[in-house]
């Protein structure tokens, strides 16, 4: 493509959903990427042993996430993820306890109360919390526009002790949550992006609160064939490629890739964070969100990947409350084949991210062992271990400000999970970011 309407730099959510909403407007877009493989921080690549296809993260998507289904929609890839109805989810405590939370067919919030309320692993304390969190959720929505008042500056943990909700709930239900959508302990996160996610869980429709799986690899489910949507519309992916933004005088022309300029009407950066001082290097306009963004903290995840000679649960996932590792996801019972391949999450995984491959494929299946007693008579076959040092940005209080998707550069426009959505880095904030930049491109709400 010798001349774009719109460069797209990056193939993650972020960009890959940009580009679509681009393309819907009209325009022709040429999407370019670093890695040889599209998908950004949510990928997968091919495990030599097994032959399967193995995420780099397991991902999971909530009913919430109303513009991630749109977009996946767009690009006919909507039926590639198992949505419930509800909130229906299995627990097992550190004390070997198995429950369920199981929300029942009331209105929001009064649904996940029902749930909590009918929780064989509460006593009436945290029942009786529960119904305090209930009406704390009445009213916070506010879709990204402001947060929440008394979120800002204060941990999430303090947030939760402020509204009463006691140290055997955070367990088992608050802290899990919080360290999957935020990927940092409530000790450490501020509690604004989460009250922000809570109130988009439950206060819309009892669907938004369901848990969605991908039934297929992660590239599989939106890169492929985001490609493919893209180019049978006259469009471009190219792979590969690094680029930088190219200006002349105070607006951005296109983009250079290997020595080569590719002009175009707008560019779109949706690279992560830690990448985008590279995209901006010796823009002056740009110093002061590439400062902002090289000064922004990491949160690490990490992923163990085990294969077993049978199947050792019976359902798609299991919480592992109180553990290193945080949630268990039966990819086989998933994708639909019969491995017997786990994926095992540990969020905020700073205290076991420099320990070594052996080491995590041991804590992991010893804490697979030590809550499923199948696990612990199945014969483990293979680990693979899968780290993400820079999985997502720090949302502790103090960090530097996130930029919205406009900047001082015309033309030039900002998207990823990193921008100011007033969300997580979770895929739904990387999507809204997309959409955002394409809007203010394309000039449509």
């Amino acid at each position: 493509m010798s001349r774009p309407d719109v460069v797209v730099i990056g193939a993650g959510f972020a960009g890959l959903a940009a580009a679509a909403r681009v393309v819907k407007g009209g325009a022709r877009v040429l999407v370019v990427e670093q890695r040889r493989r599209l998908g950004g921080r949510a990928t997968a690549f091919a495990d030599p042993a097994t032959g399967e296809q193995v995420d780099n993260g397991q991902h999971a998507l909530f009913g919430c996430y109303h513009e991630t289904f749109d977009f996946l929609r767009s690009i006919g890839a909507e039926d590639r993820v198992a949505l419930d109805e509800r909130l229906d989810l299995t627990v097992v405590g550190r004390d070997g306890d198995v429950s369920r939370l199981a929300t029942p067919a009331w209105p929001p919030p009064l649904h996940l109360v029902g749930g909590l309320l009918s929780w064989k692993a509460l006593g009436w304390a945290d029942r009786f919390a529960a119904l305090k969190m209930g009406l704390a959720l009445r009213g916070l929505s506010s879709h990204g526009a402001r947060p929440a008042a008394g979120t800002k500056a204060v941990t999430v943990h303090q947030w939760l002790i402020s509204h009463g909700q006691t140290p055997r709930l955070c367990e088992l239900l608050w802290e899990p949550l919080v360290v999957a959508a935020l990927n940092q302990s409530p000790h450490v996160a501020e509690a604004a992006p989460f009250v922000e996610v809570l109130s988009r869980m439950f206060s819309g429709s009892r669907r938004d609160a369901a848990i969605g799986l991908p039934r297929v690899p992660l590239d599989t489910l939106y890169a492929v064939p985001a490609q493919q949507w893209l180019e049978s519309r006259g469009s471009a992916v190219r792979t590969g490629a690094t680029a930088t933004v190219a200006v002349v005088g105070d607006r951005a022309v296109g983009v250079d890739v290997a020595g080569e300029r590719i002009e175009a009407g707008a560019v779109i950066s949706s690279v992560p964070w830690y990448a985008f001082p590279d995209v901006a290097r010796g823009v002056a306009s740009l110093e002061v969100i590439a400062g902002n963004a090289a000064a922004m903290d990491a949160s690490p995840i990490v992923t163990v990947n085990l294969w077993y000679d049978r199947p050792v649960t019976d359902t798609a996932f299991v919480g592992l409350p109180g553990r290193r590792f945080q949630w268990a996801f039966d990819k086989a019972r998933i994708f639909g084949s019969p491995s017997g391949h786990l994926s095992l999450v540990s969020s905020g995984a700073d205290d076991v991210v420099a320990m070594d491959n052996d080491e995590l494929i041991a804590l992991a299946g010893g804490e697979m062992a030590a809550a499923l007693p199948v696990a612990k008579a199945a014969t483990l076959r293979r680990g693979v271990v899968v780290r993400e040092r820079r999985a997502t940005f720090s949302l502790a209080p103090g960090q530097p400000q996130r930029p919205g998707p406009g900047t001082p550069l015309r033309d030039f426009y900002l998207a990823g999970d990193w921008t100011d959505t007033g969300l997580p880095a979770t895929i739904e904030g990387a999507v809204v970011s997309g959409h955002r930049a394409a809007a203010l491109v394309t000039r449509n709400p």
